[in-house]
């Protein structure tokens, strides 16, 4: 009984740890804490997606094992979490994205925003545009995606950066690679 209770331990609180330290500090923390909770109590495992060579000059946005991981829990992925940066005014910005098992958008955070203006592009409002697309999508900062008062280059920034990585999911996707 013991053993199992200190394996439980383990699993719990090793795998997001390990996880932890493969993205660098601050953003981990935040990546972590997104994921908790949007998935509560459930114990995932997120390893980097190795992406073929030839395959990276056809993407539109840069994909790696070290900013696209696929989330399984045990042996079967369970979905995918793609950290970016998009540049804003005069800084760059982080975020995240999370694919489901079917590589539809099931949830899109501003992990760290760096600009006096423009942070509004983090709202939980304007980033639920974004829920449900997958890669037959394609996202337009004129015709289907909101506009922000304040936040011009931002949410075009954004809309660019969202569009290039579901046209490269649809790669990779195409190729077997997802």
């Amino acid at each position: 009984m013991k053993r199992v209770v200190s394996m439980s331990v383990v699993v719990c609180v090793l795998i997001p740890l390990l996880y932890a330290f493969s993205i660098p500090g601050k953003l981990g923390k935040k990546v972590n804490k997104e994921l908790g909770k949007l998935y509560p109590g459930v114990t995932y495992n997120l390893a980097g997606v190795e992406i073929p060579a030839a395959l990276q000059a056809d993407l539109p946005l840069t994909i790696s094992s070290t900013n696209f991981f696929a989330m399984s829990d045990q042996d079967q992925t369970t979905g995918y979490v793609f950290l970016g940066k998009a540049p804003s005014k005069t800084a760059d910005f982080d975020y995240m994205v999370v694919f489901d098992a079917d590589l539809s958008i099931v949830h899109s955070k501003v992990l760290i925003y760096r600009e006096e203006y423009g942070g509004e592009i983090g709202s939980k409002r304007w980033l639920k545009q974004f829920l449900g697309k997958t890669p037959a999508d394609r996202l337009d900062a004129d015709t289907n995606v909101d506009a922000i008062s304040g936040a011009t280059i931002s949410v075009r920034s954004m809309t660019r950066s969202l569009d290039g990585l579901l046209q490269s999911v649809k790669i990779l996707q195409e190729n077997k690679v997802l």
